[in-house]
Order: structure tokens, then sequence, then C-alpha cells
């Protein structure tokens, strides 16, 4: 008879855990500048985007590595209890931190955030506190974002997706079912990246064609663009972990790290005339390239005091600097538009502020609110009897 008492963690993966930090760190830097871009082929930190592909990748490795072994002595819902008490308490301090910062962000492009009164901009916040996506409808902002308090919530919704997914349905697959529902579903990454448009979904956002970008919204687009980004990588992830072939690479870590900083800092490809040569890009980093790099990742060691103190801490901040950063993109979005003729040295001093108190907070969140709450939460929601631990 299963049971639902407390799994211990396992050990974990240190270069995952690093790369998911370097890959948040390009996340924000991307974001920032973004501010200052003309659209998706002038962005300077040009792929940044790609990072929440990768990040699925990555997911899907860890919880095929984490619970696949686990289903004789776990039932589902003491799957998504954990899940839940992984992830949730950072999703709550992401939305409370946006809607703190919520009437500071009153940009230009913003022109909803000033007509909507604060009642509404609560309800919002609760909604967003429980992971509840919200229609364009219900759009305080200007964006369509499920959360307009925080718009980095949105692969959150899809990442709890994936983890339904995996609990009711793909835990069970075979090798070679899993291998063809993941070969199927990089048809559908094949059909957004080459804006192929198989089901006529993408002209809603010609602006971002030939491009995976996408998935933060309710809109028939947005979530054609966000299950399309989701099942491949994820899915890929957790086929790497079930075969097991993995690549072991001297100083793993940094060339690893190396690896995912070019892919997502690379120029746009191709230029105004030739976009689907950035879509073939695209799709080889989430095709190829981003399995390839977990791949490595999993497979090699990391080994000096240094590099791994680096890797834990990376990796301890990663998801906090990921779900807290973006109210404070909002913030930078206001200013900048109001300060355009601020000098050069300004805008790029503001910038690093906002990157540098983007980690302070992030790492005052981990360590004063989401590793003691996560704590409690494990012995008194978690455990089926606190006292044998």
């Amino acid at each position: 008879m299963k049971t639902t008492t407390y799994l211990a963690s396992k050990p974990r993966y240190e270069i995952l855990d690093g790369l998911r930090g370097v890959a948040a760190m390009i996340v924000v830097a991307f974001h920032l500048f973004e501010t200052y871009s003309a659209g998706p082929t002038h962005q300077i930190l040009n792929h940044g985007y790609l990072a929440v592909d990768f990040f699925f990748v990555l997911s899907g490795f860890v919880i095929g590595y984490a619970y696949d072994d686990r289903w004789d002595r776990m039932t589902v819902w003491g799957f998504f209890k954990r899940r839940l008490v992984r992830l949730h308490p950072m999703i709550i301090a992401g939305t409370l931190i946006g809607a703190g910062l919520f009437y500071f962000s009153d940009a230009p492009m913003f022109g909803l955030v000033m007509q909507t009164a604060w009642w509404k901009m609560l309800l919002i916040a609760l909604l967003g506190c429980l992971m509840l996506p919200t229609p364009p409808s219900m759009d305080i902002r200007g964006w369509s974002e499920i959360n307009s308090l925080n718009g980095a919530s949105w692969s959150l919704m899809w990442e709890y997706i994936a983890n339904i997914l995996y609990a009711l349905f793909v835990r069970r697959f075979s090798k070679l079912m899993l291998g063809i529902f993941v070969a199927l579903s990089a048809l559908l990454t094949i059909d957004i990246a080459f804006n192929i448009d198989t089901f006529g979904l993408l002209e809603a956002r010609s602006w971002a064609k030939y491009t995976v970008i996408g998935g933060f919204g309710l809109s028939p687009d947005q979530l054609y663009i966000g299950i399309s980004r989701l099942l491949y990588p994820f899915f890929a992830g957790l086929l790497i972990s079930r075969i097991g072939k993995l690549i072991k690479v001297k100083a793993g870590f940094w060339w690893c790290s190396l690896l995912i900083a070019a892919i997502l800092v690379i120029p746009h490809i191709g230029g105004e005339e030739h976009l689907w040569i950035d879509g073939a890009y695209n799709a080889i980093a989430i095709l190829f390239l981003f399995p390839l790099i977990v791949t490595m990742g999993a497979g090699s060691s990391v080994t000096g005091n240094r590099s791994v103190a680096i890797c834990k801490f990376l990796g301890a901040i990663s998801y906090p600097l990921y779900i807290t950063h973006y109210p404070l993109i909002y913030v930078q979005m206001n200013w900048a538009a109001r300060h355009q003729d601020a000098p050069l040295g300004t805008h790029i001093c503001v910038a690093v502020a906002i990157f540098l108190f983007a980690i302070a907070i992030a790492y005052a969140c981990l360590k004063l609110y989401d590793e003691p709450v996560r704590e409690w939460l494990k012995h008194h929601f978690l455990m089926k009897n606190p006292k044998n631990k």
C-alpha cells in the first residue's frame, strides 16, 4: 500500500543547479536591456527568452531523476504536495512584491495602472497568489499577462501543467512511448519557430514571428505558444533522465555555462529580410543544444571548493531571482520612459543598481522566507507524522 510519508530529497546535480542560476542571471540582464529594445530583432542580449525553454529541459530531467522511482511509495497527491511546497511560496512572494510596486510602475505603456482601483489590484494579487491566471478582460497593466503584477509567473503556470501531466499520465509511459511523444512535441516547436502556423493561431503575434516568444497570456495564440514551448523541452528532459546516457566533460560547469551564455546572448541572426534563419536558430537551440547541455551537465562533476560554492549559490538563488525580478523591471521601464533624456551613464547606473537589487531581494527572500517556510511546510504538510522524521 502506498504511503504519504515524507520522502527525503536525493543528492542534487550541482552543475545543473549552477546552470539554472547562470540562466536566471542572464534573464534579468535580458529584461533590463529589453526596456531599451526596438523589438526582437534589435534586442542586445537577443535570445535571453530561450532561457525559459532551457529551464523546462532542466525541470523535466530533475523531475524524472527525483520521482520516477518513487511511485511505489508516493501517491499522486503526495507528489503534488511536494511540488507545491517547492514552488508555491516564492510564487506568493513574487506576486506580493509586484503588488507593492504596482503603482510605482506607471509607465506610459502601462496605461491601465493608474486607472486600477486598489481593491481590484488586491483581487489580482489574490488570484496571483493562488496561481489562477487572469483573462485579458481582467488585465490591470495593459499587456494581457496571466498575472499583471508579476509577468514571470506565466512560465510557472506551465511548469504546474507539466507536473500535472507527468503525475497523471506521462510517468506511466515507456521509454519508447515517451520518445514518440517527445518527437511529436518537437513538431510544435518547429511550427512556431519557423512560423509555419499549422493551426492558424500565430497571426496575432506577428511582431515576434520566427521566434518562440510567447506563452504569457490566455489568448489562443499565447496558449498555443505556451504549450508548444513546454511539451518538447520538459519531456525531452524527462526522457534524458530515463535513458541515462550522460556525457562527462572535464570542467563541465564552466563549459556548460559558457555554452548556455553564448546561446542566450548571441545577436539576432539573418536580419529583417531572413527571419527564418533566426527561427532555425531557436529550433536548434531547443531541440538539440539545450538537451545536450543538460546531458553534459548531469554527466559531469564539479570539483574544488570554489566551484562547488558557486554552483550551490547560483542554484539556491536561481528560482527566487527569476520569480521576483520582474516587478523591478516594470519600475525600470517607468523610470526609463520618464527620463529618456538622462545621460547614458545614468541609465547604465540605474540598470546595474536594479540588477544588484534584484539579486539582493532574491537572496533575502530565500533566506528569510522561502527556506524557513518550506522547512515548516515539510514538517506540517508533507510528513505523515512529524515526530517520525
